[in-house]
């Protein structure tokens, strides 16, 4: 941040009320990455959403945000912060909305995909007025500390919220709550935000935007379509790897992908500046971001149809399972922000990383009968832990180095690896979810199966789903766990003393 980029030489008197405003849109942006979990077998069952296809409503808005949270934080900077944030609110609303209402499955993934799109805008542009509204270090801190604190908290209240609108109002209640939430923040943000942007190379990296997030959704798709079966209805065979469709689609994300890594190289305003992704810390932070957000999206998602399906839980009894695990990691964060100063990251990251994984391998012996007491609540509270030794620790590694000029891409490159890592996690983890069902079904339902076989061989074929999705995303968390150990070199000392907000849960 440069001088001329600070509000005014005396601190800001609202400032404490933009802080305010900052939050709860934050809030908004981290709640509506979980809510809609916990709606999402009602949303399912209303729209006649197949399970091959039902990934989409995560990954619509997970794949948006991570594809165009770089240009969203060149946006803020160039056309004015408070001008982005404002627009960001106003058309999160409105995709909301369109949400709230959609009568077609495609409706509601064009309004999840519209909401990402516009909580892109409004996350890096709170970020950057968090930093030019407090100027002094310990208001700063404090200013960071909230906001933190914020983006932690916030998939617990999603999924109890969501629980709650579920049960007792409508799943579409989960979108349409951000509407009067998201309108109210707006008219707070014209009185209380102050505007500032940047000054200098104002040029937008259009095409790099247009790669990289075409790459993304291919990839996606390509996953997707090996779940679909080829005659829905008449046969319960899938398209599988090998179809040429399948092919396709990944071999034209990767095409694309690497495009935009030959476009960045060369650009003179390049939305992703490869000396930030290719220093060794730096990069390994973003590898570890975006394995452990493929593993974690997945076993939110997994473990809802699991509470609800398998174990008859109500929406807001699921809610309520899940919060061990958001409470987990806002206080382990606390302590491992103590000792991070004192060790260094990596003896943090690498145990942590082996504590998730065994959390995340438990839940493969879920079924039927299993107690959520006596194992599921312990396999959430050691992937809590884990995540939250590395979520802080990784947040700072990120930074290790940067320069403060590039300091704004570095921290949401973070945000970007852990969104797309959610969104590629979630569209594979799933298609070997539907995969492994429909050969189990296959295996086991003949044309003599009576009623009661079919019934409790398509209750197997959940629970084998579950356990092939949660050993793939503890794999994913094994192979975090390796760029851990073998990228990350930094020392306390090279730590930064303002560093990266930690991630979500």
């Amino acid at each position: 941040m440069t001088a001329s980029e600070v509000p005014g030489t005396t601190p800001d008197p609202k400032r404490w009320l933009a802080l305010a405003v900052i939050a709860i849109a934050q809030l908004m942006i981290v709640l509506d990455a979980s809510i809609v979990n916990i709606a999402l077998p009602s949303a399912q069952k209303d729209l006649g959403i197949s399970d091959a296809d039902r990934q989409w409503v995560v990954t619509a808005y997970t794949l948006t945000f991570g594809g165009f949270l770089l240009l969203g934080g060149r946006i803020a900077d160039y056309m004015g912060r408070k001008r982005t944030f404002i627009v960001g609110l106003i058309g999160f609303a409105a995709a909301s909305a369109l949400g709230g209402i959609a009568s077609t499955a495609g409706l509601l993934y064009a309004a999840r995909g519209l909401q990402g799109t516009f909580a892109a805008l409004m996350a890096p542009a709170a970020l950057s007025l968090i930093s030019v509204t407090f100027t002094e270090a310990k208001e700063r801190a404090t200013a960071f500390g909230v906001y933190g604190a914020v983006s932690g908290g916030g998939a617990a209240i999603g999924i109890i919220l969501g629980g709650t609108l579920t049960e007792y109002a409508s799943w579409r209640w989960c979108l349409g709550v951000n509407v009067p939430i998201a309108l109210a923040t707006t008219a707070a943000a014209w009185l209380y935000v102050k505007e500032s942007k940047a000054h200098g190379n104002t040029k937008y990296d259009i095409p790099g935007a247009i790669l990289v997030t075409l790459g993304l959704v291919s990839l996606v798709y390509g996953f997707t379509q090996a779940a679909k079966l080829k005659d829905p209805g008449k046969s319960t065979e899938v398209l599988g790897w090998t179809d040429s469709s399948t092919l396709t689609f990944l071999g034209a994300g990767v095409v694309l992908l690497v495009a935009f890594v030959l476009w960045e190289r060369r650009s003179k305003s390049p939305l992703l500046p490869m000396k930030v992704a290719l220093d060794r810390n730096r990069g390994g932070s973003y590898l570890i971001f975006l394995f452990i957000g493929a593993g974690m999206f997945a076993m939110f998602l997994f473990l809802t149809f699991y509470f609800q399906i398998t174990m008859g839980y109500s929406p807001l009894k699921g809610g309520f399972a899940f919060l061990p695990f958001s409470v987990g990691v806002i206080a382990t964060a606390g302590v491992v922000a103590n000792i991070m100063p004192k060790i260094g990251p990596k003896p943090i990251m690498v145990p942590g990383l082996v504590i998730a994984t065994i959390g995340m391998l438990m839940l493969t012996q879920v079924d039927t009968g299993t107690s959520y007491w006596g194992w599921v609540l312990p396999a959430e509270l050691l992937m809590s832990i884990g995540m939250a030794c590395v979520f802080i620790t990784a947040s700072s590694t990120a930074l290790v180095g940067v320069s403060e000029h590039d300091a704004g891409v570095a921290s949401a490159l973070l945000n970007t690896s852990q969104q797309v890592g959610g969104s590629l996690g979630t569209a594979l983890l799933n298609t070997l979810y539907a995969g492994a069902v429909t050969n189990f079904l296959a295996d086991r339902i003949g044309p003599n199966s009576d009623k009661a076989q079919i019934g409790q061989a398509t209750s197997d074929g959940f629970v084998h789903g579950y356990h092939v999705a949660f050993f793939w995303g503890s794999m994913m968390l094994v192979v975090a766990l390796i760029f851990a150990v073998l990228l990350i070199n930094a020392k306390k000392d090279d730590i930064p003393n303002e560093a990266g907000v930690p991630a979500a849960a």
